[in-house]
């Protein structure tokens, strides 16, 4: 069944989300919109489930209680093959690239075209060609991936994702062990490719310096519940010690440096 909530502004939107992974409550009762043509992201430190919201965005685990809407369909409660369907409009980055180690580059962009469509080789051809050359790789289209720096990878992954001219991508920690000219390439090419191809950007990151400078919206995840959300501009300025841990970096704060101990000397002199 599809449910209309915002689709003319939102391209998700998450409803009294809770979710749990045995006892331990991965989020309760979060609700949040991702908006069209715009990068949204999705922060905090690791294991508050970051990567989780995307699996369950694009309805690979399903949710304890709420809704999760994308582009105006109700995600969990759509047949298989609507299901399948709906992903085939979103584009996925993962964290490690995940390119196929035994077919070259060329063929590991080529893979989504060739499954979901029936475009002649030709056709498939001239199409690789241009997402290889939007990520600046066009050249590379014949080296194997273990011949790839974890940059180069990083990019034909990208132009894998954007194959089949996806509505929206999430990016999973598209900037972890990345060299600083990789790092700034990566930046680069997520704003830029968003801004020209009219898509909907979801990163998930802890790198916050990156994340901040392209960001539109940005959510704080902490213990299961949002912690801050607003503009780069308004989380730089949101009267919260937490938030402000976070984003600073600071080693000391809400979340303590010392993991909770008896007295110091007293456990120092104990015989």
């Amino acid at each position: 069944m599809d449910i209309s909530v915002n689709s003319a502004t939102d391209i998700v939107s998450i409803q009294n989300l809770s979710f749990s992974r045995g006892d331990r409550k991965i989020f309760n009762n979060i609700s949040l919109s991702i908006p069209r043509g715009k990068i949204t992201a999705i922060m905090g430190p690791s294991g508050t489930g970051k990567t989780t919201l995307l699996k369950l965005i694009g309805g690979q685990i399903h949710p304890d209680q709420g809704s999760v809407i994308v582009d105006n369909h109700n995600v969990h409660k759509l047949k298989r093959t609507d299901l399948y369907t709906l992903r085939k409009r979103m584009g996925m980055l993962f964290q490690s690239g995940a390119l196929l180690t035994d077919i070259n580059v060329f063929d590991n962009v080529a893979l989504p075209l060739r499954e979901h469509t029936r475009l002649s080789d030709s056709m498939i051809r001239s199409l690789v060609l241009i997402k290889l050359q939007a990520v600046g790789l066009r050249g590379a289209r014949d080296l194997m991936p273990n011949e790839l720096s974890g940059g180069m990878a990083r990019r034909v992954a990208l132009a894998r994702a954007i194959a089949l001219d996806p509505m929206m991508i999430m990016y999973d920690e598209p900037f972890t062990g990345q060299d600083p000219i990789s790092l700034g390439t990566i930046v680069e090419l997520i704003n830029d490719l968003n801004s020209a191809l009219g898509l909907s950007s979801i990163i998930v990151s802890h790198d916050i310096e990156e994340t901040v400078s392209i960001a539109d919206y940005i959510y704080i995840l902490s213990e299961g519940k949002i912690a801050g959300q607003g503009t780069p501009e308004q989380i730089k300025n949101l009267d919260s010690a937490w938030v402000q841990q976070f984003m600073n970096g600071d080693a000391d704060g809400p979340v303590p440096f010392h993991y909770p101990a008896d007295d110091y000397l007293k456990d120092l002199f104990e015989s």
